[in-house]
């Protein structure tokens, strides 16, 4: 659904060599199937990759990705990537959407209890006003539960590539290059935001904002992640 979204189309060795061999050999290098490759005919740098688990994995570029990083950066974006899929980051956030739905089943749990329960129990009123919190709340505090878990997976895959490469200056400086980009993705939306290696929507004003709208990113910071790649080059 989402390579449908995202007008992907899948290219091989013979459509594109290059690509096809740096993508092969971080496949080697980190000890996973060869994923499939899909590319978006967009002018805006960015990546993602999705799939249940690795064996059924893809990873999604744009032609300005290929186009506006060089050799180095390409290969810190895809070994990032390959970090998502390593550590099975889309079944993660699949865990976590179930989690979520079970919270408001919770909540409507409690209601149901208050109102077709013996209405002669007191102790029913408590069950509905806490049942009335969970269903007001409930689905803020899960998103920023979600979101939070995305920001963290998201230095996690940015310490893997550096690993994987061993070179984080090659992705801290793709993540300049991508953040520094300013035309929007045209294919991305809120949606899909969060799978992208940066935030694709350009009227989003990252660092910028205070730390409580940093709550709602589904990306830390760029600078944040920049400075964690460089000090491990240190």
């Amino acid at each position: 659904m989402v390579l449908t979204i995202s007008r992907a189309k899948e290219v091989d060795k013979q459509t594109n060599l290059e690509l096809y061999r740096l993508v092969e050999n971080l496949s080697i290098t980190a000890g996973l199937p060869m994923p499939k490759i899909y590319i978006i005919d967009d002018s805006a740098p960015n990546a993602f990759a999705t799939g249940r688990d690795p064996k059924h994995a893809v990873i999604c570029v744009t032609k300005g990705l290929l186009d506006k990083l060089d050799k180095q950066e390409l290969e810190g974006v895809l070994a990032h990537e390959f970090s998502h899929i390593g550590n099975y980051d889309i079944r993660l956030q699949t865990i976590i959407v179930i989690l979520v739905g079970l919270v408001a089943l919770l909540s409507d749990w409690f209601i149901y209890l208050r109102f077709f329960g013996d209405d002669d129990n007191n102790s029913n009123w408590i069950f509905v006003l806490v049942g009335i919190v969970l269903a007001l709340l409930s689905p803020l505090i899960a998103s920023l539960i979600q979101l939070a878990i995305s920001r963290k997976r998201e230095y996690l895959a940015d310490a893997d590539s550096a690993l994987l490469t061993r070179n984080p200056d090659g992705l801290a400086r793709a993540l300049e290059d991508i953040s520094k980009d300013k035309e929007p993705l045209e294919v991305a939306n809120k949606a899909t935001a969060h799978l992208y290696i940066a935030n694709p929507l350009k009227d989003h004003e990252g660092s910028k904002r205070g730390k409580l709208s940093g709550l709602f990113d589904t990306h830390p910071p760029v600078e944040d992640r920049v400075k964690a790649l460089r000090d491990m080059a240190l």
